[in-house]
């Protein structure tokens, strides 16, 4: 068992790392944690992990840019469907479009589009940085989702964004937060999950999260 965390030159990789590593150790866990850029480290892994940090356009770039690697992720999580968690902008990845600085397509697997922030409050600063509160489950008239067992209403988890996954379909919204409005904090679907806040930065939330996704067979 292994969990690979995709190199592209867009991740917080070392927070990260050390996130699933103390993860790992933390849930006793036989499982190495696998930080790579090699296409091929996907198809030996049992868990994939795709974070970002940066511009939609650049993180898609970035990743073409990988030799094999698009390619790599589309068998590994579409055909093959292995658990894959996508992570701030690689989680915006799994949309059909992003609108930063243009017109972006994304990987097409949660059906909707990334847009800027626009909360209805005019006080409220874009970036939309720090803690804040989810709400998810019944809050949104859905099954708590496994991966997110143990985050409950209100719970403290960290942002860093100025764009956001509108979905398309209603019930691949399984949680969200209030920044002037409903922002999204994360979508699923099948075998994949993204969050929008930064498990590695939320502390005991992001830990137990993060040992969820790892103990996940969907």
């Amino acid at each position: 068992m292994s969990v690979a965390i995709i190199d592209y030159g867009s991740g917080n990789l070392r927070s990260a790392a050390k996130a699933f590593e103390h993860a790992v150790r933390d849930a006793g866990l036989d499982m190495a944690v696998n930080v790579t850029d090699k296409p091929e480290d996907l198809a030996a892994a049992s868990h994939i992990v795709l974070p970002g940090v940066g511009a939609f356009g650049d993180c898609r770039r970035g990743l073409s840019a990988v030799a094999g690697m698009d390619e790599a992720l589309e068998q590994a999580v579409r055909r093959v469907g292995k658990p894959f968690l996508g992570i701030c902008v690689g989680m915006q990845l799994m949309a059909t479009t992003g609108h930063e600085h243009g017109r972006h397509a994304g990987f097409g697997w949660i059906p909707g589009d990334v847009v800027e922030l626009r909360p209805d409050d005019a006080s409220l600063k874009v970036p939309h940085m720090g803690w804040n509160d989810l709400h998810g489950g019944s809050d949104l008239g859905q099954g708590a989702h496994p991966v997110l067992d143990g985050l409950d209403h209100g719970t403290h988890v960290y942002f860093v964004h100025s764009y956001q996954l509108v979905c398309a379909e209603p019930a691949d919204l399984l949680a969200s937060v209030d920044y002037g409005g409903r922002v999204t904090a994360a979508v699923g679907r099948d075998n994949m999950i993204g969050t929008q806040f930064h498990p590695e930065k939320s502390q005991r939330a992001g830990l137990r999260l993060i040992a969820n996704f790892l103990a996940w067979r969907p």
